[in-house]
C-alpha cells in the first residue's frame, strides 16, 4: 500500500503511470540484454513515434524533396516544398491528436495526466486562448524556423559544404545514423534546454513554452522564436558528420513531430478500448509541472547523471521543489 505522502502524489494527476518511471536499461548494471531489446524494440519495431517519424521522412525524400542539384541554389519553390513537407504531416498529426482527444473527447480522461483541460479567456496566452496561441507559434515560428534549418543544411549538402554520402557508400553508417539522431537530439535538447531555464532566458523565450503546464498536441513546439532558432542548432551536427538528405528529414520529424505526441497529455492513444499508440512522455509532463527537472529525454540518462532526475515519486517531487528553491533564493 502507498504511504500518505505518495498517495497525495499521485492524487495531483488524473491518470500517473507506475513509479518510478523506467529507465533505459541500457544504462543500468548488471546488464540485462534482453531487457535492452525489448526496450529499443519498443521504438523501432512496432509502431511508435519513431516509427512514425521514419514513414514521414521516407514519404517526403520520394515524394517531395527535390535532388540535390536543384538545391544548390536557394529559390522559393524548393524551398516551398521543404515547407509544405513539414507543415502538412505536422497539421495532421497534431491536428487528427487534438480533434480525438481533446474536441471530441474521444477516449474521455482514460491515461490523461492532468485532470484540467486547456485554457480560455485567459490573458496569458496570445488571443486569451491556449490552442489558438500554441496553433500560432507551432506553425509561424515553429515550422518556418524548422524548414530554414533544413534549407540551410540541405543547401550546404548540394554546395559541398556539408558532408553527404549515399547509402551503396556506406550501408553499416547509413542505417546507424537513424539510430544516433535521437542519442543526439537527446543530449542537444538537454543542455539547450537547462540554458533555456537560466533566468534571462527564460523570461525572454522559455516562459511562453511553459505557459503550458497542462499540454496538449499543438504545445508540441509552441515556442518563442529565440528558443526555436537554440532548439534547430542541434541541425548543425551534419555540417560535421557525414549524412544523407533522408537522415536530414527524419532528424527533422524526430525533433518536432515526436514533440506532438510527447505533449499531448495523454499516457496512451485509445480507440474501441484498445491501446493503439504509446504516445504522451509521462518524464516530460513532469517538466512541465515541477519545471526544474527533467531537461531532457527518456532515450538518454542525462538528468539522472547531472542531478536533475525526476522518477514521478513524491520522494522527487521533495527533492525538485527544494533545488528549485535553492536555485532561486
Amino acid at each position: 500500500m502507498p504511504n500518505d505522502t505518495e498517495a497525495r502524489e499521485a492524487g495531483r494527476w488524473n491518470y500517473r503511470p507506475a513509479v518510478p518511471l523506467a529507465q533505459n536499461p541500457l544504462f543500468q548494471w548488471p546488464p540485462r540484454p534482453a531487457a535492452i531489446f525489448r526496450w529499443y524494440a519498443a521504438f523501432w519495431l512496432e509502431i511508435s513515434t519513431t516509427t512514425l517519424c521514419l514513414v514521414l521522412a521516407l514519404a517526403a525524400y520520394f515524394l517531395i524533396l527535390p535532388a540535390l542539384a536543384e538545391m544548390q541554389v536557394l529559390a522559393w519553390g524548393w524551398v516551398l516544398k521543404v515547407w509544405l513537407a513539414n507543415l502538412v504531416p505536422q497539421v495532421i498529426c497534431a491536428g487528427t491528436l487534438h480533434y480525438w482527444l481533446v474536441m471530441r473527447k474521444g477516449q474521455g480522461d482514460r491515461t490523461k495526466y492532468d485532470p484540467r483541460d486547456q485554457v480560455r479567456d485567459n490573458g496569458n496566452f496570445t488571443f486569451n486562448n491556449q490552442v489558438l496561441d500554441n496553433i500560432f507559434w507551432h506553425i509561424a515560428s515553429g515550422i518556418t524556423l524548422w524548414t530554414a534549418a533544413q534549407v540551410l543544411v540541405f543547401w550546404g549538402m548540394a554546395n559541398g559544404y556539408a558532408p553527404t554520402f549515399l547509402f551503396p557508400d556506406n550501408p553499416v553508417w547509413f542505417v546507424a545514423f537513424f539510430v544516433l539522431v535521437p542519442i543526439w537530439s537527446s543530449f542537444h535538447f538537454y543542455w539547450v534546454h537547462r540554458l533555456l531555464h537560466w533566468p534571462p532566458l527564460y523570461k525572454l523565450a522559455h516562459s511562453l513554452h511553459h505557459r503550458n503546464v497542462n499540454v496538449g498536441p499543438w504545445s508540441g513546439i509552441s515556442m518563442h522564436p529565440v528558443e526555436h532558432i537554440l532548439f534547430y542548432t542541434n541541425f548543425l551536427i551534419h555540417f560535421i558528420v557525414p549524412s544523407h538528405p533522408l537522415h536530414v528529414l527524419f532528424h527533422g520529424y524526430v525533433q518536432s513531430t515526436h514533440p506532438v505526441f510527447s505533449h499531448s497529455g495523454f499516457e496512451e492513444i485509445v480507440v474501441k478500448d484498445k491501446k493503439q499508440l504509446k504516445a504522451g512522455v509521462f518524464f516530460h509532463q513532469l517538466h512541465h509541472r515541477y519545471f526544474e527537472c527533467n531537461y531532457g529525454t527518456v532515450e538518454m540518462p542525462w538528468d539522472r547523471w547531472f542531478g536533475s532526475y525526476h522518477n514521478g515519486s513524491a520522494a522527487a517531487t521533495d527533492e525538485t521543489r527544494a533545488r528549485k528553491k535553492q536555485m532561486y533564493t
